[in-house]
């Protein structure tokens, strides 16, 4: 080799291993396996946190706004609502693009409103199993569930070629949706990547049944490495549209995340380059991962350490001199139990039944769970809404928070579930055995979980085993409705109480309603608040619905977590939006102060 190639070709080798070097890459971890990248198809969160980085919904909310905010994402403008909420169209921003793929056939992509007409319609398609369907079916777009119910009994496929006319796309850029009910706060669905994110139906006809591992979108990022249940590895979509940094720090942001905030003005989008999503269920090396650097944020601090992470709910002073920073904020969500409602044991709607739930629920120690194993980073449950969504309140007080095992046994005796062969567990009122079994995985959190379910249990004379596997298997199964219990969270994805009302709707059976709860006198509670503008009169019939589901009991309703997000000194602009997955494009990473292993 010439002296003058030799020179070149090292030349070029420094230069790429300084722009290595120099790469901003933000890592941190799940604590639980994503399913897969499809948004029709996902219904979890950490599928959904990953996806709504690569696809865009037409809407978006306000980083550091309170009260929540909603603007445009892909949008021209905000969407023009008529007086009878009925009606909406949407208007989509020229020159939006995908990012590349084969599905394409080499050419640029732009984002059109038969995207998002074509997005909507595959929820409807039994093909994809939507476990979202219900918040369209609730809202009645016009003519859509019918073609479904046509096509499902003629056995044909779903035919995306039908015009209806709930769903339309106006012209190029435009596309409008008419419901059969007036529905106040529909539109905030369309802020959620993660179900609402547009997908191209070329890509979708491309790779069929591999969807899921396919995720084009128009979003910040695209998908560069999966291993599945191990590592998610995102990418700069180099096709993303110039937008530019303009948030505002959040309500109390402290000085140094306020000067953050400022010195990100104005700069493009995404920060930093590449987003490394590792995959780690236990507590311990996640947590053990943070803190020697490896991760730059750490999502929920694991409540095994919060003690030494954050003792009387402060920074702990070694890591505050390490110049990291935290934030505290309680979830939009609901811990809860379900009990499967068709299933012969714990299911039913007959007194004896009810009282066995009741008294399951009674025998719950929510002061040790929270103690012991949340360790305080919880409150008690009153009913599915938290306090800080609109239909809960501070103020709302239920049973389902009573520790009261002696009224436990008493149910229990009343109706029957007594000793009948002597062997000291109880019995169900026709004398069969009665054995609780109780789904659950491998993790710390949810070994502690079950050893306080197995001592509660065993405190009012019930039997319970436990079934045991990995959250998506579980959750496969619990869909298909074969769980007779288990232990999950649900997370809101809009500021509104109405998704966790929809935890007792019959339209959400297998979804939110994973408790298959059916009940005609819930389902008209369910659609009056529906239909009603926010306000007292809501909040009333809202309250009035958890109270229902409370003396039914098809959920055994534990906590509403309190979170706290910790980040590396390096990292900059980290803030926390409940309602915004896509962080990656909002933090930057100061390379200059990173750490050698860099």
């Amino acid at each position: 080799m010439k002296f003058s190639a030799l020179l070149t070709t090292l030349l070029m080798a420094c230069a790429a291993t300084g722009a290595h070097a120099t790469e901003k890459v933000l890592r941190y971890a799940f604590r639980v396996a994503e399913t897969g990248f499809d948004p029709v198809q996902v219904t979890d969160k950490y599928s959904k946190d990953a996806i709504a980085n690569i696809f865009d919904a037409p809407l978006e909310y306000e980083l550091g706004t309170r009260p929540f905010k909603l603007r445009p994402a892909t949008l021209a403008e905000m969407p023009e609502v008529s007086a009878d909420f009925k009606t909406l169209t949407f208007r989509v921003k020229p020159g939006i693009y995908f990012s590349d793929d084969p599905a394409f056939g080499g050419r640029k992509r732009e984002l059109v409103a038969q995207d998002y007409v074509y997005s909507i319609k595959r929820h409807y398609d039994p093909r994809w199993k939507s476990g979202n369907l219900y918040l369209l079916e609730n809202a009645k777009i016009l003519g859509l569930s019918e073609l479904r119910k046509e096509l499902m009994a003629a056995k044909k496929p779903f035919d995306y070629d039908r015009e209806v006319e709930g769903l339309k796309a106006l012209d190029r850029y435009t596309f409008q949706i008419k419901l059969g009910v007036p529905d106040p706060r529909f539109i905030n669905n369309f802020a959620d990547a993660g179900t609402f994110g547009a997908v191209a139906r070329e890509v979708v006809e491309f790779y069929g049944d591999r969807i899921m591992e396919h995720p084009v979108g128009t979003n910040a990022f695209r998908l560069a490495e999966w291993r599945r249940s191990s590592r998610i590895v995102l990418e700069r979509n180099p096709n993303f549209r110039d937008m530019r940094y303009a948030e505002v720090p959040p309500p109390g942001a402290d000085a140094r995340l306020k000067a953050e905030v400022a010195a990100l003005q104005g700069k493009k989008l995404p920060l930093v380059d590449r987003v490394q999503i590792d995959i780690i269920e236990e507590n311990q090396p996640r947590w053990l991962s943070f803190v020697s650097g490896e991760f730059d944020v750490i999502e929920e601090v694991p409540a095994d350490f919060a003690g030494e992470a954050m003792p009387k709910g402060q920074l702990a002073p070694n890591l505050a001199k390490r110049g990291m920073h935290m934030q505290r904020y309680p979830r939009v969500d609901v811990s809860v139990s379900y009990f499967n409602m068709e299933d012969p044991v714990v299911g039913g709607y007959t007194p004896e039944k009810i009282a066995l739930r009741r008294a399951i629920n009674l025998a719950v120690d929510l002061d040790k769970e929270i103690n012991l194993v949340r360790r305080g980073q919880a409150i008690k449950s009153q009913g599915p809404i938290p306090p800080i969504a609109f239909g809960g309140s501070p103020d709302f007080k239920t049973e389902m928070s009573d520790f009261d095992p002696a009224r436990s046994k008493a149910l229990l005796d009343l109706y029957g579930y007594v000793d009948k062969d002597g062997d000291g567990w109880r019995d169900l009122p026709d004398g069969q055995p009665l054995v609780l079994e109780y789904a659950t995985s491998p993790d710390a959190q949810n070994r502690q979980l079950t050893e306080q379910w197995q001592k509660n249990m065993a405190a009012i004379g019930i039997r319970i085993k436990f079934k045991i596997a990995q959250w998506p298997e579980q959750l496969k199964a619990s869909s298909a409705g074969k769980l007779q219990m288990w232990g999950v969270g649900w997370v809101g994805t809009t500021p509104d109480g109405d998704t966790f009302v929809a935890m007792g709707s019959n339209k959400s059976k297998g979804a939110a309603n994973r408790a298959r709860f059916d009940l005609p006198a819930y389902e008209a509670l369910y659609d009056r608040q529906k239909a009603l503008p926010d306000g007292p009169e809501r909040q009333a019939v809202m309250q009035e619905a958890q109270r229902l589901l409370v003396a039914y009991a098809p959920y055994k309703f534990h906590v509403h977590r309190v979170w706290t997000d910790m980040a590396q000194p390096w990292v900059k602009g980290y803030s926390r939006n409940l309602f915004v997955r896509d962080i990656g494009k909002y933090v930057d990473i100061d390379t200059q102060a990173l750490p050698k292993r860099r």
